[in-house]
């Protein structure tokens, strides 16, 4: 059985830094069991920088891929959770786990293997994870039905979330800049579908003053993103100035595509939206869309990865039916509503109890 409350050791989660949008989710986490957040940086995979450690409202130590073994093993913590990232860090973290012989949660992340010279050398240890974590939460059911593919057992839902109470708000001025407006949000590279969504926007045919396409966010398409007609690339914006573009647009979309180093985990822009209830298109290599949140013709469209054809398609239709887009809002701001913070909390709790429950204390495995 698990240790009484006031003497539980605290929960260490590793990973590798604090994005804006995950502030809310680890915080929910920390108001209910005493955590440790140690994050070891690395390459960003957000369009926002990470929040500044002294401005975060629960404890984090920075530390090495390496030093984070070092701490799962030193016996201060009663339970570990471990993501996906980095090189090392999971597989330290996973030995160190097991050499204090305490129970290991994976936080998964991926529905896709990356096909990259470290993603194929490091992928049988991960799989060897997979098969042996005490339990395994993850981003949601495309990613639940993968790692159980491989072996996961004890898997658990923590759904992406972002602070809806923000997105929702009613303080939000609309930035409208066209009678039809489409926003992108995100960094303007391949693998977020920028040509693709380029070559769509072409086939779209529309009228700049008729029509726009905001993209927000920079990267290297942005000069081939500010040529072509009816498009306007407005940089990276503010999470308010973000929520205003949002407030003055039609649709999202999110046109990204796997690539041989990644697929879309989920993509928080899309919880975002409906939080303000827009209509969203997404490629069906857009997490959000595996994961169910925007469901084909219920809460979104949903169109074939790196097809230009059919995503002008989609925002044609999108376009000429005011009626549908209302509709597939609608059916985002109610769907959105069960992914909040407290639901991930609850979701990555309920991993570490049932690894709890299926190690013991003393590391004892029970069968």
């Amino acid at each position: 059985m698990s240790a009484p409350d006031d003497v539980r050791r605290p929960l260490l989660l590793v990973t590798n830094m604090v994005p804006p949008a995950r502030v809310g989710a680890f915080a929910a986490l920390a108001a209910r069991e005493r955590v440790c957040f140690a994050l070891y940086g690395g390459r960003a995979h957000h369009a926002a920088a990470p929040v500044d450690q002294d401005e975060l409202p629960f404890d984090v130590v920075s530390t090495s891929q390496a030093g984070v073994g070092r701490l799962a093993a030193s016996g201060r913590f009663g339970g570990v959770v471990c993501g996906t990232g980095g090189r090392i860090a999971l597989p330290a973290t996973y030995a160190g786990a097991r050499r204090a012989g305490v129970p290991f949660a994976l936080w998964a992340t991926l529905w896709a293997q990356p096909r990259s010279a470290a993603g194929i050398a490091g992928y049988p240890a991960l799989r060897w994870v997979y098969a042996h974590a005490d339990a395994v939460a993850t981003y949601g059911p495309h990613v639940s039905a993968y790692v159980r593919a491989r072996g996961a057992r004890q898997v658990f839902e923590a759904p992406q979330a972002v602070d809806n109470e923000f997105w929702s708000g009613d303080d939000a001025r609309a930035d409208r800049r066209a009678p039809f407006q489409v926003v992108f949000a995100g960094r303007l590279e391949r693998e977020k579908g920028i040509e693709v969504l380029l070559e769509a926007w072409r086939r779209l045919g529309a009228q700049p003053d008729t029509a726009r396409l905001v993209l927000a966010g920079d990267g290297p398409a942005r000069a081939a993103a500010a040529a072509v007609p009816g498009t306007e690339c407005v940089g990276q914006l503010t999470a308010p100035a973000l929520r205003d573009l949002y407030a003055g647009a039609d649709l999202l979309v999110v046109p990204s595509i796997p690539t041989a180093t990644f697929r879309e985990p989920w993509g928080l822009v899309v919880n975002e939206a409906c939080c303000r209830g827009l209509a969203v298109v997404a490629s069906d290599a857009v997490g959000a869309a595996a994961g169910g949140l925007v469901e084909d013709g219920v809460s979104g469209l949903v169109v074939p990865a790196g097809n230009a054809a059919a995503l002008a398609a989609a925002l044609r239709r999108l376009r000429d039916d005011a009626a549908l887009r209302a509709r597939l809002a609608e059916a985002a701001r109610l769907a959105v509503a069960h992914y909040t913070h407290a639901a991930w909390a609850e979701g990555i709790l309920r991993a570490v109890r049932a690894a709890e429950e299926r190690r013991g204390r003393g590391g004892v495995v029970r069968k």
